[in-house]
Formats: structure tokens, sequence, C-alpha cells
């Protein structure tokens, strides 16, 4: 999978809301999945960086988040 990288970008700095609401309830941390995020765009969405942990915070917030639009 290809990240857009803009599409990420905007997620973790207008859209952090629909992080707060999607993470709500799950035992996760709000900064843990931006953490992810931030780090993917630090290493240019390369999804092979991350370590298991990463991937299963990318693949359960991120990435639905990423393929929905804006609300």
């Amino acid at each position: 999978m290809d990240i857009d990288l803009v599409l990420l970008r905007n997620l973790l700095k207008k859209r952090t809301n629909e992080i707060e609401v999607i993470v709500a309830g799950t035992g996760y941390l709000v900064k843990t999945v931006v953490g992810v995020g931030t780090f993917l765009l630090d290493n240019r969405g390369d999804l092979d960086l991350l370590t298991a942990k990463q991937q299963v915070t990318f693949e359960k917030f991120l990435k639905p988040l990423l393929e929905t639009p804006p609300r």
C-alpha cells in the first residue's frame, strides 16, 4: 500500500478529533497513533520500517481514517 503523505499529514494536523474518536475505549493512546503516523511521515510512508506493534496500530486506526474522506 502506498500512503498518501499529504492525506496523512492532514490527518495528523487537522483531523486529530477523528483519531480520538476511533481510539476511544480501545486501550490505545492517541499519542501512540499520532506517533506511528509521524514516524511514517518522517520515513516517506515506508511501512516496512514499522515494528509489528506499529503495523497493528497503523492497520487498526490510521489506515481506516486514510481510506475515508474527512468529516
